[in-house]
């Protein structure tokens, strides 16, 4: 197939023409001494257009939030985190394994925000007497968008608040905050201006190949930049990829708006077919119910046809950069297809 169809995730984008010519004209040096020009200038670039007071470059977004986990917390400490939040199930416990840092998840409602109450009820007293038994808790940390879903800002706005009045600092699983920022029409300084830090990949629905920007206070980042050398994060001539992130940031945010109605088409499209449940869309994300006997054989049906899926792990299709409005009409035609055969 000339033409791959990838739902998979947003994950999946290819460098465009643009960024690709922004990576091989990029001015480079050694970044772990400090000495790379274009990281320099996203760093510097993100922190302005976050409104903190720097920021700190990273491979991946896992290592983004396991280095600011670390930065927050000490051994022995805790953080709050939903039970189904990336930080917690999907980043391998790095925050316990290699930060010796105890997480403490609590369920999340459905529009993936912790309860007030919950986050309340899970903070730890510490000091003399009762508090000796506990792990310290120090950090509250949210993810948005999760699931594509929005956090509504006034309530991330109460539950920071609710945080420092404990003494915890807040940090923001932000791997798709860009989209949450578009979905809401806000800026991305408005967004994360209840946070203490926030980690945000440049490499899922912006499309650069790899790359997560760190920002917060500036005592917070120096914590991060030696936790990212032991992390095995410092890159050298990584210009090349800051290139990428740089052309990304500054050409490919608003386009993200176009991948939110390309998902909403998609779910439209497939609430017409019969043997399909969706179960949510929002932002750049659908989420199906497939009967269990047709899942591993639309993916198989579909692969054949150049479209990609994942039907039996989580059937979460997800639109993207690379994927167009046609895309998302011949994949809907084609799961009809699927069915129509399978019904015979």
């Amino acid at each position: 197939m000339s033409k791959v169809i990838d739902l998979r995730s947003d994950t999946v984008t290819r460098p465009t023409p643009g960024m690709l010519a922004a990576m091989n004209s990029a001015e480079v040096g050694d970044d772990v001494w400090g000495d790379d020009p274009t990281v320099n200038r996203l760093q510097a670039m993100m922190a302005e257009a976050t409104a903190k007071e720097a920021a700190l470059f990273l491979p991946s977004g896992t290592q983004s939030n396991l280095a600011a986990l670390m930065a927050h917390c000490e051994r022995g400490d805790e953080y709050i985190v939903g039970q189904m939040a990336h930080t917690y199930r999907w980043e391998g416990g790095g925050a316990a394994v290699l930060g010796s840092i105890q997480p403490q998840p609590i369920e999340q409602a459905a529009d993936g925000s912790l309860p007030l109450e919950k986050i309340a009820a899970a903070i730890k007293p510490f000091g003399p007497g009762l508090g000796t038994h506990f792990a310290r808790t120090r950090l509250l940390a949210l993810e948005n968008t999760w699931g594509g879903r929005v956090l509504p800002q006034q309530y991330v706005i109460d539950a920071a608040a609710l945080a420092r009045s404990k003494g915890l600092n807040v940090h923001l699983d932000g791997a798709r905050a860009f989209n949450a920022a578009v979905a809401s029409k806000c800026s991305i300084a408005e967004l994360l201006a209840p946070f203490d830090s926030a980690s945000l990949c440049i490499s899922k629905g912006l499309g650069a190949p790899v790359g997560a920007v760190l920002v917060g206070d500036r005592v917070i980042i120096e914590r991060a930049h030696r936790w990212r050398k032991m992390l095995g994060g410092g890159m050298r001539q990584a210009g090349y990829v800051a290139a990428a992130c740089i052309y990304a940031l500054e050409h490919q945010v608003e386009r993200l708006r176009d991948d939110h109605h390309n998902a909403a088409r998609l779910a439209a499209g497939l609430r017409e077919v019969a043997e399909i449940t969706v179960s949510a869309q929002a932002t750049n994300m659908v989420f199906l119910n497939l009967p269990e006997a047709h899942a591993k054989p639309l993916e198989a049906y579909l692969a054949a046809r150049g479209m990609l899926m994942q039907g039996v792990y989580a059937a979460r299709l997800v639109t993207h950069l690379d994927v167009s409005r046609d895309d998302v009409d011949a994949f809907v035609a084609a799961v009809k297809a699927y069915f129509t055969e399978a019904a015979k």
